[in-house]
């Protein structure tokens, strides 16, 4: 039985990826931060089976134990401080742990690992948010990257850290660029999900409109559950390597709330949507779309569900939650 240690397992992805390993007959670990974390429940929830370990990405020493209680033969670090809108306010605090924290466990990692650094296979979990002023479109793992926000500066800290420990070490280490990725387990700050709930309490009369930043600003959206795998198959190879993850469609934000709210039968929807400058970010991200030419041909991954399903699936998760009373 193949053993695996995920960071960053309460977020969307690390659940995802649980439910994947566990299914493949995997025994699975994760590090959660806090022995309080509001999100534990959720986790003994969803996956029962995965053991929890205490640990931060941003402390060593409690890195270096979960990797001694765990003995994985896989990592995934999937760990970070995510929502791109708050690096501005708190670039510290994301640059410590969604930059230094890859180090952390890059370094955990080579040093459990001793004499055979190659048998622990790494995954790190890399952003499009790294291409930033997109200087190719669209955008492959050749790209230059340019990001544009802190947490975007911190990713590609990660990524090159990565792909250094890869060179240097003889490690096998594998960074997944993934694009935009969403399901109804996605935190109600990213702005699918705060399309999605806000038009199920719209649907439902909880509330009247949604403020909104930037309609026209266009993302390449695919569903989490799909992502996970191609993680997995990365660690799979026989090398480590760097693959972009994507579904090669670009969206609106406009969009978005068409499909939603056209889902729940307001086709009118600009009367239910304001416009504040508070949600601008300083520096946008106006075009991000993937060439995931590599992953389809080395790792056989493609995508499954389309935007629009994807759209449907969180606008139907979150009116079925809010009316059992979620």
């Amino acid at each position: 039985m193949p053993t695996a240690l995920i960071t960053g397992i309460t977020g969307q992805d690390g659940l995802y990826l649980a439910e994947l390993l566990l299914a493949k007959g995997y025994e699975v670990h994760g590090v959660i931060r806090g022995q309080n974390n509001p999100r534990r429940e959720l986790v003994e929830r969803l996956v029962p089976d995965v053991r929890l370990h205490n640990g931060d990405l941003t402390d060593l020493s409690s890195l270096m134990r979960a990797l001694r209680d765990s003995e994985p033969d896989e990592v995934y670090n999937l760990g970070a401080v995510s929502f791109v809108a708050y690096s501005w306010e708190n670039a510290f605090v994301t640059s410590d742990v969604t930059g230094l924290g890859v180090l952390n466990i890059l370094e955990a990692v080579r040093l459990h690992a001793g004499d055979d650094p190659g048998r622990i296979r790494f995954y790190q979990a890399s952003s499009s948010e790294m291409f930033g002023k997109v200087q190719q479109v669209p955008q492959s793992e050749g790209t230059l990257l340019w990001p544009r926000s802190p947490y975007g500066v911190s990713k590609v800290y990660g990524h090159y850290m990565t792909i250094n420990y890869r060179e240097s070490y003889g490690m096998h280490a594998s960074s997944g660029i993934l694009f935009n990725h969403e399901s109804p387990r996605r935190g109600e700050e990213f702005v699918t999900r705060k399309v999605s709930k806000a038009v199920a309490k719209i649907k439902l009369g909880m509330q009247d409109e949604i403020v909104m930043g930037n309609l026209d600003a266009r993302r390449d959206w695919g569903f989490a559950g799909d992502y996970v795998e191609a993680m997995w198959r990365m660690l799979q190879q026989p090398e480590g390597d760097d693959y972009v993850i994507s579904t090669g469609e670009t969206h609106s934000i406009e969009e978005l709330l068409t499909v939603a709210f056209t889902h729940v039968g307001i086709t009118d929807w600009r009367s239910h949507v304001r416009q504040d400058p508070r949600f601008m970010r300083p520096a946008e991200v106006d075009l991000l779309i993937g060439d995931a030419t590599k992953a389809r041909t080395k790792l056989g991954w493609e995508p499954k569900v389309a935007f629009e399903e994807l759209v449907t699936m969180m606008v139907d998760a979150d009116v079925a939650a809010l009316e059992a009373g979620w």
